[in-house]
């Protein structure tokens, strides 16, 4: 199984390039967004907790993250060729369950693709993300607080994963394509 997280702050193309990602190796995604996303449009009892932390830009609990995480995993992901998680994990906590996760199901993480973009073009790209989907999160505000909170609270997985021989940097700026194949090449390299 070929499992990979991918890891950046809001707005650096995470889910683009997940998209490709899957296309290209057969993965399943897990956004965690998403999936919190959907829950808050059903109003599940997830959802309604949740809403109330990301409306505030603020991270949910580890706790809740890693039950939806174990959950998507054993019911939608078990046939797969590999996972790609989008969005998680984005603690210490988080990445230390990701690992006992993958290790009781007898797989084990290869590689974290940290997209690496300057706060200045992030920003540019959240605001006009919003204004094309209308999505309450992007906006100055909350983005300002977001890019805070992956600063101090999910920045230190770079360290936790380079220091693991795991983070594969790659400059998040480009075309898409561009961006892509630097991802593939550096996945193949780690392969082996």
């Amino acid at each position: 199984m070929l499992n990979l997280v991918l890891f950046g702050a809001p707005g650096s193309g995470k889910g683009t390039q997940s998209a490709k990602l899957i296309d290209r190796y057969g993965l399943y995604h897990i956004s965690t967004g998403e999936v919190l996303r959907d829950h808050i449009a059903r109003k599940t009892p997830l959802g309604i907790t949740a809403e109330k932390y990301i409306t505030k830009g603020h991270l949910i609990p580890d706790e809740l993250i890693i039950e939806l995480l174990e959950n998507v995993i054993d019911e939608q992901a078990q046939d797969a060729k590999g996972i790609v998680f989008d969005g998680f994990p984005r603690t210490i906590a988080q990445a230390e369950a990701l690992e006992k996760i993958l290790a009781d199901r007898g797989s084990k993480l290869e590689a974290v693709v940290g997209l690496e973009v300057d706060e200045e073009e992030l920003i540019d790209r959240l605001l006009k993300r919003g204004q094309e989907t209308g999505r309450a999160d992007d906006n100055m505000e909350t983005i300002k607080n977001r890019l805070d909170v992956y600063q101090n609270q999910t920045h230190p997985l770079k360290e936790y994963y380079s220091a693991k021989g795991q983070y594969l940097p790659i400059k998040g700026t480009g075309t898409v394509e561009e961006i892509f194949h630097t991802i593939v090449d550096g996945i193949e390299e780690k392969l082996g």
